[in-house]
């Protein structure tokens, strides 16, 4: 069988390499992409989009290269789909984070934690994830009552629908660590910087989108 082709979007404000090394190692075939020109003509069965940084520029970057037209249509027609910390946060209405609109293919809002002192922000590290959708095929291989993954985030999720809450974490309350819903999912976490069980994450995606 030969491998996946995942297409990776670039919006100039991720770490790319980190991406696509982590889904050469699950055995996919990361293709960087910069225009739905270039989506398409990658030919890729899944789609990812990481980012890091300011939500604005992450949102501004897709509108300008038209990629937020792309993405609703691939969302919209459930295709294998892999969003990771900002790639999350702009998939939902709006965020505190400078007041921005986000792409509405989610409902729900991103907010800045709310925390005690003690609790520093950014959220920054470690920390466990519980999924609450077993059956999820991103979480096969996982254990549903908690895994450990790397995290770094100042604003988090907040879907009006619980049912996509896909994995909570806690940090002086809980919040969602993730979504899914269909073969669409996202994560809060960075896969690509957990080690063995965020190589688990993109396996379990590849593995999704080489089903077809």
């Amino acid at each position: 069988m030969s491998a996946p082709v995942i297409a990776v979007i670039d919006n100039g404000i991720c770490n790319l390499r980190s991406v696509t090394k982590a889904l050469e190692a699950v055995g996919a075939a990361p293709r960087v992409v910069h225009t739905p020109d270039e989506v398409e003509a990658s030919r890729a069965v899944g789609l990812v989009l990481p980012g890091v940084g300011a939500l604005r520029d992450c949102v501004t970057s897709l509108r300008a290269s038209k990629l937020d037209a792309t993405l609703r249509a691939w969302i919209g027609a459930d295709r294998p789909f892999l969003g990771v910390c900002l790639g999350m946060q702009a998939l939902f209405d709006h965020s505190e984070e400078g007041d921005v609109k986000g792409l509405g293919i989610l409902p729900g809002q991103v907010v800045r934690f709310q925390r005690p002192p003690e609790f520093k922000i950014p959220h920054m590290g470690w920390n466990t994830v519980r999924f609450t959708q077993p059956a999820s095929p991103l979480a096969a291989g996982l254990a549903k009552d908690g895994e450990a993954f790397y995290f770094v985030h100042s604003f988090h999720c907040v879907p009006a629908d619980s049912a996509l809450v896909l994995g909570e974490c806690d940090y002086g309350g809980a919040f969602c660590a993730s979504v899914g819903r269909g073969r669409v999912f996202a994560t809060q976490f960075h896969p690509e910087k957990s080690q063995a069980k965020g190589l688990q994450i993109y396996r379990n995606f590849a593995t999704l989108a080489a089903r077809g």
